[in-house]
């Protein structure tokens, strides 16, 4: 009975006046901590950004279309001419094919690994290579097949033992033919990845129906997994199309430069491999820049459209 004269914030220890014990000033600043670290990692995330996306991106902008301070087309006109026009042709021509090939080569890779025949470890062993060899590109890629089908590589010397010459036959790996099967290595197993999220949501429902109303295999491809799977394949060309594009070390360190490609181009003026040009070579980044940004607008458009169909 004594306590029911008491406070109602002395019945409780600390003062707690609604039954809950208050919290600590070192539990707040624990908390207050805690709610900080993941905008620690946002601000880090867009520092990044900034210093290796925004920044170039401006620098680029300004050499392009400014020397000694005064506004000039100069730099832009330059990559009209007739040599870095065609180093566009070529980068262009080989992102396509390497492209196209990938995208149909993938996209069969891909419904081959999701049937429901195929052994699980053939379907594990595949998916586990997709996900390395798509990231293996640069000076090792390079050294690899170097070291394969080089002039001395060892797929070169054992066909040689068995009477087939390729390199007398016409192959070079150091040209574009060498740089198109070079790229195949990376742009296969990336399309895999990029495609098998569409393959899985193929629902067996719609092959069902399509069966239960007399439909074919060709009825059901052509009205059905076709329509479907298109957008998402169309995605997975352009992304291919832009990673091949913007392909630097893998070209640079098979052919020494020798094919014309942006990059390689773009390289070659900033370094002053060839000759110090660096707004000239702020220019061919700026035309790169745009094609990327075209491929990437697609690719977001391809995908806006291929999220009305999940």
């Amino acid at each position: 009975m004594a306590d029911s004269h008491l406070p109602a914030s002395a019945a409780l220890p600390g003062g707690a006046s609604d039954g809950h014990y208050p919290e600590k000033p070192a539990v707040r600043r624990r908390q207050g901590l805690a709610s900080l670290i993941p905008w620690f990692f946002i601000a880090l995330f867009f520092l990044f950004i900034t210093a290796f996306l925004i920044l170039p991106s401006i620098t680029v902008l300004l050499g392009a279309f400014f020397e000694n301070g005064a506004p000039t087309l100069k730099f832009v006109r330059q990559i009209f001419g007739r040599h870095y026009l065609h180093a566009y042709i070529v980068t262009t021509e080989l992102a396509a094919l390497t492209a196209l090939i990938a995208t149909v080569a993938g996209l069969v890779t891909a419904h081959i690994v999701q049937m429901r025949g195929t052994p699980q470890w053939v379907r594990t062993g595949i998916t586990s290579f997709s996900g390395v060899a798509a990231n293996f590109a640069g000076v090792p890629l390079a050294f690899a097949f170097i070291s394969t089908l080089g002039t001395l590589g060892m797929v070169t010397v054992w066909l040689k033992v068995i009477g087939i010459d390729i390199y007398s036959q016409g192959f070079s790996l150091f040209t574009f033919t060498g740089l198109t099967i070079t790229y195949l290595y990376f742009q296969v197993p990336l399309m895999v990845i990029v495609i098998t999220p569409a393959v899985q949501g193929m629902r067996k429902e719609w092959r069902e129906a399509c069966d239960n109303l007399g439909g074919s295999s060709f009825t059901y491809w052509r009205r059905i997994g076709i329509p479907i799977l298109t957008p998402p394949t169309l995605a997975g060309f352009i992304l291919l199309f832009g990673n091949a594009f913007a392909s630097y070390a893998t070209p640079y360190a098979l052919t020494s430069g020798l094919i014309p490609l942006v990059p390689t181009e773009i390289g070659n003026l900033l370094s002053g491999n060839v000759m110090a040009a660096p707004q000239l070579g702020q220019a061919l980044a700026l035309g790169m820049i745009v094609v990327m940004g075209l491929a990437m607008l697609l690719y977001w458009l391809l995908q806006k459209w291929a999220s009305k169909w999940r």
